[in-house]
């Protein structure tokens, strides 16, 4: 059955990943009209957690969010597929590394110095790992493997075709061992929800959230810097990436 239903799905990706991005986008368009007006994909649990995340808005500013998220998460599903065939030029066009942050990981470079990247599933994290394979730095980025094994065997193709190396979550700290000697950065992007006995526990968003502790313990353990970084929306369909280092 996961054989079938990839099958069917993939010509229609592809489709959708040589599409020019004006069309890209008029086709958001309608996804966001059906999946915001038709369908009201997950608008009570959306509106929920804006709810306790901001309780001092009014429900017009809230619903103005949440309106506002629908939008560009069609835009962000439809863009995920571009990554199939875009040139790496025209992937450079459209999402690019910040000045100050080029510097930032080239001084880590001229000191010989691995280096950790902390991220979030903010703005287009997968166009990010393209930009960032674009570094002095071997990049290698953390992932959990999907259920479906043809559409894992899919994302791997996606997130390895400018020169990105993946590590699987479970093996993290072997493979960093392995990789000691090669001038690495490794993107943690562990923002999902921990096992709670396992987790630090702070206050964010006004909720009680367990937050995973072994990215801090791996960076203890290796002595690597870690680098923060965001990733701005600049307009529809253009990026830009930001480093901070913690």
């Amino acid at each position: 059955m996961q054989a079938v239903s990839f099958y069917i799905a993939l010509p229609f990706l592809y489709l959708i990943s040589l599409l020019p991005f004006w069309l890209l986008y008029r086709i958001s368009d309608l996804f966001f009209v059906i999946i915001y007006y038709v369908l009201g994909y997950r608008k009570k649990v959306v509106m929920e957690n804006l709810r306790n995340s901001f309780p001092d808005k009014s429900e017009k500013e809230l619903k103005k969010i949440a309106f506002d998220f629908y939008r560009y998460l069609c835009d962000l599903f439809l863009e995920t597929f571009k990554t199939l065939t875009i040139s790496k030029k025209q992937m450079l066009a459209h999402c690019k590394m910040n000045e100050e942050t080029q510097k930032l990981f080239d001084s880590f470079y001229v000191q010989q110095r691995s280096i950790i990247l902390v991220m979030g599933h903010f703005g287009n994290w997968e166009w990010a790992g393209n930009v960032v394979d674009s570094t002095k730095h071997q990049l290698f980025v953390i992932y959990h493997q999907l259920s479906n094994k043809y559409f894992n065997e899919l994302v791997i193709k996606m997130r390895t075709r400018f020169g990105t190396k993946l590590i699987e979550m479970k093996s993290t700290l072997r493979d960093m061992v392995t990789n000691r000697k090669e001038l690495t950065a490794t993107a943690f992007i562990a923002d999902q929800t921990p096992f709670p006995e396992n987790a630090y526990w702070t206050t964010f968003l006004n909720q009680d959230t367990p937050v995973f502790t072994g990215t801090e313990k791996i960076a203890s353990k290796f002595n690597y810097p870690v680098i923060y970084i965001s990733v701005k929306r600049r307009k529809r369909g253009y990026y830009e990436i930001f480093g901070e280092l913690l």
